[in-house]
């Protein structure tokens, strides 16, 4: 059977006590409508509670809380129990927990996110990240550093990592350890354009998304994307952090702090940008007003998040769109130009080649061409 989180937004009265026994009433009459309760999450600082179950669906689950104590979830999204565990680090109740009547779990669900990129790989020659590499190096050295800060590896490929954190303090320490091993063993690679971008944003695993921690890793992705630094901190990791720890000055670590507003800023940008970026007559005033900004405004937003133009933005997110099908071999060089919003193949060829040091060609076989 498939197996479903919920989510339940509860009133600043409800305790661990409380939802434990919630839980209970649960398990009593599971067996009514085919579930069987997994384990919880319970956040009393955030008054949320979030219930693993297997179940035949969605609508089980619905009906069995509404039977067991009129609860119904906010949210109940499908999950697979091995990204649950990678996330959250269990997919059962805590051993404490365990045998102990009523079962209480005063657990939060909510994790520090961290996405780290080393960007710039496709300047390497072939053979560049092989064994013995100084970047294949890094890599190797990666996994003791984020072990050492109780960071849970969610996600990793040569160049891609994402990792979740349940203490603020680690996530930060873990960047500012990651950074400084990275300058360790980059060596020349930085001065062919290869760095280091890491992102870390902070969220629950249900939202009103489809995917667990959706909105949360979005966001930490489209901060290493988009927003120039090399560490890129949310504002609710900064109000977190600084709630713990002394202030870090961002200028000495290489941080960048964004605001709840340049998250909704950099939010509405790339879902507007995302359904119209490969429109050939798209124009900076086009998508002004959706933003909700004057096109001086734009600019100005723009160039203190990102460090480019409007028209330079536009134009690096469909060359990286290109990147991506000219890697998929999904075309020839004008049609992968004028599907991704290009007025020619050369002018489109003559960008690409500027930007990543390489014709298109040199990503397609032969006979694509």
């Amino acid at each position: 059977m498939p197996i479903y989180m919920d989510r339940h937004d509860v009133s600043d009265t409800v305790t661990a006590e409380h939802v434990a026994q919630l839980h209970q009433e649960d398990l009593k009459i599971q067996h009514q409508f085919g579930c069987r309760g997994l384990t919880y999450w319970f956040d009393d600082q955030r008054k949320t509670a979030f219930c693993l179950i297997e179940a035949p669906d969605a609508t089980a689950i619905a009906k069995m809380h509404n039977k067991a104590h009129g609860q119904v979830p906010n949210s109940i999204i499908e999950v697979e129990a091995s990204i649950v565990e990678s996330f959250l680090g269990r997919i059962g109740d805590p051993e404490k927990a365990k045998n102990t009547g009523l079962n209480i779990i005063n657990d939060p669900a909510f994790r520090i996110i961290m996405v780290l990129e080393v960007k710039g790989l496709e300047h390497l020659p072939t053979g560049a990240m092989e064994q013995g590499s100084s970047l294949s190096n890094f890599s190797d050295e990666l996994a003791p550093v984020l072990k050492a800060h109780d960071g849970n590896v969610v996600k990793q490929t040569a160049s891609y990592y994402l990792v979740s954190f349940k203490s603020v303090s680690s996530a930060v320490h873990a960047a500012l350890d990651i950074r400084k091993l990275f300058k360790e063993f980059s060596g020349d690679a930085g001065d062919d354009g290869i760095t280091l971008k890491i992102g870390m944003s902070a969220g629950a695993p249900v939202t009103r998304k489809q995917l667990i921690f959706e909105d949360t890793v979005k966001l930490a992705e489209r901060m290493c994307d988009l927003v120039k630094g090399e560490i890129i901190i949310s504002a609710e990791v900064n109000d977190l952090y600084q709630s713990e720890n002394s202030r870090i000055s961002p200028e000495k670590e290489g941080l960048f702090f964004l605001t709840a507003s340049d998250e909704k800023f950099l939010t509405q940008l790339m879902d507007y940008i995302g359904s119209a970026w490969n429109n050939t007559g798209l124009k900076v005033d086009d998508f002004c007003r959706p933003l909700g900004y004057s096109k001086s405004q734009l600019y100005r937003k723009l160039v203190s998040l990102t460090g480019k133009s409007p028209n330079t933005f536009i134009r690096e997110y469909r060359l990286k769109e290109a990147l991506k099908l000219l890697s998929r071999n999904a075309g020839n060089i004008s049609e992968i130009a004028f599907e991704t919003g290009f007025s020619s193949p050369s002018y489109f060829s003559k960008c690409f080649q500027k930007r990543y040091g390489r014709m298109p060609s040199d990503y397609l076989p032969a006979i694509s061409n």
